[in-house]
């Protein structure tokens, strides 16, 4: 069988941190094929860190172990978990980093590790998550490192929330990619669910409105007068490929004519709202 563990992190790779991770998982575990996902999540942002891996994970065979380093330090208020999830494994911090993936779905399993007083006393975080991500990678159960636990940790700020009087869905951007292209945490299923067909406006900032969604980047009308070339620098509305809602920028490039995030003033946190009409 094959042994795929993926990292996610906010440790960039200036320092020796991933390369110490990955070397730890190899002596761990001679078989285990490592694969990066990203180590440039912005420090701490588990908003950033939710997103990355929901839009990841499920590229990868069932089975796969996924390590999520973002804001790992356990804490009274954070404990280390390993969760089962659409035949997935993720190891981490309790402190909502989940929230997004787990939106309605019940987990298969949860267990709150608990083997730290079995690693040596200079065991890091990480060390503990590489010892439980190789045991899970290599088939073993999880009753092994912890205890069974029924729920994790939900933070708010990472979910949309839809209106009482189910006529607008209110979210915000939790990631900026590398075009300044800026995602939301409002996914096509919760708009189809909510709105049940009715037409809608993307809304953000103080007046901008966005009253089409797009199918791709280049999806623009032209003709004999108006070629792609036309629009670049036209701000659009699409569902990215994990399908949350995307608010761009055509044929945006951040260092040079702009994006997203520097032409319409988008930031991380910004309220984006769907109004249904």
């Amino acid at each position: 069988m094959m042994s795929i563990i993926t990292l996610t992190t906010d440790f960039g790779l200036k320092d020796h941190f991933v390369g110490t991770l990955k070397g730890k998982i190899i002596t761990e575990h001679p078989q285990a094929q490592i694969i990066d996902i990203s180590h440039n999540v912005d420090l701490f942002n588990i908003s950033e860190a939710s997103y990355t891996i929901n839009a990841a994970y499920n590229s990868f065979p069932k089975g796969s172990v996924h390590i999520i380093g973002v804001d790992s330090e356990r804490t009274p208020e954070n404990k280390h978990l390993a969760m089962q999830w659409n035949d997935h494994f993720f190891v981490c911090a309790d402190n909502g980093i989940l929230s997004i993936l787990t939106q309605k779905i019940v987990p298969q399993k949860i267990a709150e590790i608990n083997i730290h007083d079995r690693l040596q006393e200079s065991a890091t975080d990480m060390d503990v998550f590489v010892k439980v991500a190789c045991h899970l990678s290599k088939g073993g159960a999880m009753s092994v490192i912890g205890k069974e636990i029924t729920s994790i940790k939900e933070i708010n700020e990472i979910q949309a929330v839809v209106a009482s009087d189910y006529k607008s869905i209110k979210g915000s951007v939790v990631y900026i990619d590398h075009f300044g292209n800026c995602v939301t945490n409002i996914s096509r299923k919760l708009i189809q669910e909510t709105g049940k067909g009715r037409s809608f406006e993307v809304r953000f900032g103080t007046k901008n409105i966005i009253k089409s969604i797009h199918k791709n980047y280049s999806d623009f009308k032209v003709s004999d007068k108006f070629s792609l070339k036309d629009f670049e620098g036209e701000r659009l509305a699409l569902f990215n490929e994990a399908g949350f809602l995307e608010i761009a920028i055509y044929k945006s490039n951040p260092s040079t004519v702009g994006s997203a995030t520097s032409l319409l003033g988008l930031k991380f946190r910004d309220t984006v709202t769907i109004q249904f009409i």
